[in-house]
């Protein structure tokens, strides 16, 4: 190994392996058992507000079972992807605000579709209902 290259390698010989692991994010073990512990937290909550019909009104129920799914899915992103506005420059989380834009409006469509199908089908009365029974 030339002298230079040796230099390059620094005193552990691991050259830019070190620095990359170092700056890359990667999660300690502490990090990743805040993480199963949140998420773990923010599922069980949901579980026991259906379960236990905790909320009278079935619609703030929804709302905030939706809204615990999205701290969810910020803690998953933060602790197990290790993604951030530093992580490879921010392109990472110019690719996740992409994604997510994307899939609130395909949700969005899929939703007010949906709402106007069921809304303007041909409603039956029992006279109909009476004639396609025979």
């Amino acid at each position: 190994m030339s002298a230079d290259a040796h230099n390059l390698a620094g005193p552990a010989g691991h050259g830019h392996e070190a620095h990359a692991h170092s700056e890359g994010g990667h999660g300690s073990i502490q990090s990743y058992l805040t993480g199963f512990v949140l998420s773990v937290i923010l599922t069980v909550i949901p579980f026991w507000l259906v379960m236990g019909n905790v909320l009278d009104n079935s619609l703030v129920t929804t709302l905030v079972i939706l809204a615990l799914g999205g701290v969810q899915m910020v803690v998953h992103v933060v602790y197990f992807l290790h993604m951030s506005t530093k992580s490879e420059g921010g392109w990472t989380f110019m690719a996740l605000i992409f994604t997510i834009t994307l899939v609130v409006i395909m949700l969005a469509g899929s939703v007010w579709v949906m709402y106007h199908l069921n809304h303007n089908m041909m409603p039956m009365d029992a006279h109909d209902v009476m004639n396609n029974a025979r």
